[in-house]
């Protein structure tokens, strides 16, 4: 029944130790084997998600940047692409550092930062890519903006969010991609727009694909797909709307969609 499966992949498809299990990457083999197409969706950028996908084999189109750039590994080519305009990025810049808060932001999927901190090694590190800092924002390349991160405590994040989509404007999307990170990225750059788009692009009906989250930016997908998945480890919001609950993204959670609902073989869940 169902023919394209599109995987978060941090606190999901990855675990804790960001690896995927052994008894996981056999269930995506043969799901494949299958012709189920399996991709992606992750706020990461394309370079950090293809590293990913080629290290564990998938060969489509890859949903990277929440949904704002689907691209394919095979050719190098992009299929999809929203962008953050210059103007309301420097708005948003220029709003957080006349705060004093950190933000960064990609461009043609390099990213840079305004100041060298743990932050932003943090969460070059998690990402396995490199960064550039840029002191004067007036002197970032040319190029589209492809999201701005603003990383701080949760709370402190949720008290900003009203101000910085305020700011930010109609025509773009915030939202959490973990408790620390604040995005901002183009309304029509969510992973739910990216799905629908990936599902027409092959001829899927919505009601045959799934997805798989954890996170508040996976609610658009979670919505869009004809089955919704939350991790155990999902954030309560996630798992209110989501059809499914599985497994935590150290318990083979994935797997375990792909058992039951691709697969067709049941696997017990423990209490």
């Amino acid at each position: 029944m169902y023919r394209l499966v599109a995987m978060d992949l941090d606190d999901t498809l990855l675990t804790d130790g960001l690896t995927v299990t052994e008894p996981t990457l056999r269930a995506l083999e043969e799901a494949a084997a299958m012709g189920v197409r399996l991709t992606l969706a992750t706020g990461r950028s394309y370079r950090s998600a293809s590293r990913i996908a080629e290290s564990i084999g998938l060969k489509v189109p890859l949903i990277t940047f929440q949904g704002s750039l689907v691209k394919d590994p095979a050719d190098g080519t992009v299929l999809y692409e929203r962008f953050v305009p210059p103007e309301t990025a420097r708005r948003v810049i220029d709003f957080c550092l006349e705060r004093g808060l950190h933000v960064q932001t990609y461009i043609n999927d390099r990213l840079y930062a305004f100041q060298d901190n743990d932050k932003v090694q943090s969460y070059a590190a998690l990402s396995g890519i490199p960064y550039t800092i840029a002191a004067d924002p007036s002197r970032l390349p040319e190029g589209h903006h492809t999201k701005l991160i603003i990383i701080d405590e949760p709370e402190e994040l949720d008290r900003l969010a009203p101000e910085v989509r305020e700011l930010a404007g109609p025509d773009m999307h915030v939202t959490k991609s973990k408790a620390t990170f604040l995005e901002v990225f183009h309304k029509e750059g969510t992973k739910g727009d990216a799905l629908r788009f990936l599902a027409a692009h092959y001829g899927i009906p919505m009601e045959q694909t799934v997805a798989i989250g954890d996170a508040w930016n996976d609610l658009e997908m979670i919505q869009a797909a004809g089955l919704g998945v939350a991790m155990a480890n999902a954030v309560p919001a996630l798992k209110k709307v989501a059809d499914y609950v599985t497994l935590s993204n150290n318990e083979d959670g994935v797997r375990h969609v792909l058992e039951k609902f691709v697969l067709g073989r049941e696997i017990r869940m423990q209490a």
